[in-house]
């Protein structure tokens, strides 16, 4: 989520977000890195796929309008339902609330949960 919202907010290159994020960062675990990779990979990739799910599930919110820590937080998480479908969604988003209850604003963690539930409930049924 810090990637993408590394990406977006300060508008930097996948290349400038890697040399930067892994050099600010204490030492991770080979395993969590590249899974952070490879969602990151995921999330740019499909991010046009990825931000038409969640305006379509997200009632009355532009992208444009959300905090940038929710659009991050969402799009992290709608590319971890997208691209790696073995891991089962009430997984990924009591994860995704988790990372939101540290970063995000109290009152997103209704919206988030809401947002997600209904991507994931429209992915499944595909």
């Amino acid at each position: 989520m810090q990637m993408l919202f590394q990406a977006d907010v300060g508008r930097q290159t996948p290349e400038e977000v890697r040399a930067t994020f892994w050099k600010a960062g204490d030492p991770v675990e080979p395993e969590v890195s590249a899974f952070a990779e490879d969602l990151f990979r995921v999330a740019l990739a499909e991010q046009e796929k990825i931000d038409a799910l969640i305006a379509e599930h997200s009632t009355h919110w532009r992208l444009g309008r959300m905090p940038a820590v929710d659009r991050n937080l969402l799009r992290m998480a709608v590319a971890e339902l997208v691209g790696f479908q073995s891991t089962p969604f009430p997984v990924v988003i009591n994860e995704a609330l988790e990372i939101g209850r540290r970063y995000c604003a109290p009152e997103s963690i209704n919206f988030l949960n809401g947002v997600l539930d209904s991507i994931a409930r429209s992915v499944i049924a595909k």
